[in-house]
């Protein structure tokens, strides 16, 4: 029975109804997880004992086998503390404060990268200033094959080797910074 408090008149628990919406978001958020490659579920806050029950439920093809088996998992997602599963709808959501964070770090190596085709030796010596453990050597040969691909209208194999190595710079730079600002309260 739910309920009402006599002095407050609030009730007790929420409704059915309320309790089945939340059953049906947390479904729905299993149901998306499922259809998640093993890289992209990497990248997620997902503890360790839902995962088996996400790669169940992506093997099983079978229309009323695959309903039944989402609907197990979400029932071990419901188990799961609210924090946990708001973290993953967090990191889920495109417009979430984690894709943000993701496109912005994106954008930054973008810009690096034009930067430092644009710019030659001084944006060179600019990002070694920010990031002092960058290989120099490696980046220069970067940037010039870069330029020579550009020239000779080739595939852009450099130009996509120089965004790998200044996104793990710069992302191994932002951890690093995020990891002392954590130590530091």
């Amino acid at each position: 029975m739910r309920g009402r408090d006599e002095e407050t008149g609030e009730f007790f628990s929420p409704s059915r109804s309320q309790n089945r919406r939340e059953a049906l978001e947390v479904l729905a958020l299993g149901e998306q997880l499922s259809k998640l490659t093993d890289a992209q579920l990497g990248r997620l806050p997902i503890p360790e004992g839902l995962l088996p029950h996400i790669r169940e439920c992506r093997r099983i093809t079978a229309h009323i086998a695959h309903k039944r088996q989402l609907a197990y998992l979400a029932k071990q997602m419901r188990r799961e503390d609210d924090a946990t599963l708001e973290a993953i709808r967090d990191a889920l959501d495109v417009n979430g404060e984690a894709g943000r964070r993701e496109v912005a770090a994106m954008h930054r190596v973008e810009a690096w990268r034009e930067r430092l085709l644009e710019g030659g030796d001084t944006a060179l010596a600019t990002l070694l200033d920010e990031y002092p453990g960058a290989d120099r050597q490696r980046l220069r040969q970067l940037v010039r094959n870069t330029l020579e691909e550009r020239k000779r209208n080739k595939p852009p194999h450099s130009f996509r080797e120089l965004y790998r190595e200044l996104r793990s710079l710069v992302l191994g730079a932002n951890e690093a910074d995020e990891l002392a600002s954590d130590d530091e309260t």
